[in-house]
């Protein structure tokens, strides 16, 4: 429902939408992006903002990919039985020991219900497929929980380098193209500043808040890469959606 059953007009929607968002790379090392997961038509063009900083020569060896539970009720972050998740291009593999350290954290449980219909996650799998190549990932939806829960897992789980945290959100929901421009703007100023994000801001908010408390003890900076909504790319504009794009990066080298 949200991008291309075919796999060559997939590939070539995703390399369009990252090779346009091609922009000025943030200072430092990358270790952290939000990006969208609405439908392609709507948020890939500011989803690609945030792919077009990947590459397979990145030294991105697993990634941390949270999202929203918009379907069924998490009593915490929800991980997968599913050694693999299909898209056209190919299996994604899931890191099994990724997966059975997060199980075994406070607050995270094991749901495929929760994982089946949703789409929060694997929206984010094509654009990893087509940057990183056959890089594994650690699915976590996320349900009701609190940021520091949240952060908890982060932290258990964000060993180094070569792990890159991805957090699919989208942001204001169903205001009209004006009052979502102000709205998202102040919420790109509130992730630059590292200070959480209030209920309505995002529909990821609260692994945005989780990602934001790690980031400040970790040192790293967050830069907007992208901020627009659906009546920018390819909808009406009296009831639009915000996208934003963000990078969190490392000055110090670890």
């Amino acid at each position: 429902m949200f991008y291309p059953r075919d796999a060559d007009t997939l590939q070539s929607m995703v390399r369009g939408f990252v090779e346009a968002g091609g922009g000025e790379r943030p200072e430092g090392a990358l270790r952290a992006l939000i990006a969208p997961h609405a439908g392609y038509v709507y948020s890939g063009p500011v989803a690609g903002s945030a792919y077009a900083l990947l590459s397979p020569h990145s030294g991105v060896r697993r990634v941390l990919l949270l999202g929203p539970a918009h379907h069924i009720p998490v009593p915490g972050l929800a991980v997968p039985t599913a050694v693999g998740f299909a898209t056209p291009l190919g299996v994604v593999a899931v890191d099994q020991m990724g997966v059975e350290q997060a199980s075994g954290l406070d607050g995270v449980v094991v749901s495929d219900d929760a994982h089946e219909p949703e789409h929060s996650l694997e929206v984010q799998l094509p654009f990893l497929q087509e940057r990183l190549g056959e890089v594994p990932v650690v699915p976590l939806l996320v349900g009701q929980t609190s940021d520091e829960r949240v952060a908890g897992v982060l932290d258990a789980l964000w060993t180094g380098p070569e792990t890159l945290v991805v957090i699919s959100s989208d942001l204001s929901h169903y205001h009209d193209h004006a009052t979502a421009k102000r709205l998202d703007a102040a919420t790109a100023a509130a992730i630059e500043a590292l200070e959480p994000l209030s209920a309505g801001d995002a529909c990821g908010r609260l692994p945005i808040n989780g990602l934001l408390r790690v980031a400040a003890r970790r040192g790293l900076r967050a830069t907007t890469l992208d901020l627009r909504n659906s009546g920018d790319t390819a909808g009406p504009r009296n009831r639009v959606v915000g996208y934003g794009a963000f990078a969190f990066t490392s000055h110090d080298g670890d």
